[in-house]
């Protein structure tokens, strides 16, 4: 492994986990930046798409929707395998979405097993996402005391 492929094994970590971190803070124009400028956003459950984005704007338009009724968001970001070539590279990412808020008067928690398969590219001396697909695999929901 070259110093070059380790520097952009670590760049593209410190990426994935910015991106949850701004999520988390409910900071989405901080956080889209993170992605190129027409990247695409897909979410599935069940093996279908719930949810398709194109660029920026309709990403963090509809990141705030969603996330606006939850007062704690927390990504919990795990395994991460990646292909590097050149200034292209694919990822594997496994997460642990927390969610809670108020639903129906009574405060719930939503914990999410997700896996996110990302393309990425370098350009403007840095990385971002050119391309994530979230696969959400389980959801499990509870009464939160």
């Amino acid at each position: 492994m070259t110093i070059t492929e380790i520097q952009a094994r670590i760049s593209l970590k410190e990426l994935i986990d910015k991106v949850s971190i701004l999520g988390d803070q409910k900071d989405f124009q901080a956080q889209v930046q993170l992605f190129s400028e027409n990247a695409v956003s897909e979410t599935l459950s069940e093996g279908k798409t719930i949810l398709r984005l194109k660029g920026r704007k309709e990403m963090a338009e509809a990141f705030s929707e969603f996330l606006e009724n939850f007062e704690t968001v927390y990504h919990f970001n795990g395994q991460q395998q990646l292909t590097i070539n050149g200034n292209k590279a694919t990822g594997t990412v496994y997460c642990l979405i927390t969610l809670i808020g108020i639903e129906n008067g009574k405060k719930m928690k939503t914990i999410v097993g997700a896996i996110y398969n990302d393309d990425y590219i370098y350009e403007d001396d840095r990385w971002t996402i050119e391309k994530r697909i979230g696969h959400f695999k389980w959801q499990e929901k509870t009464e939160f005391h």
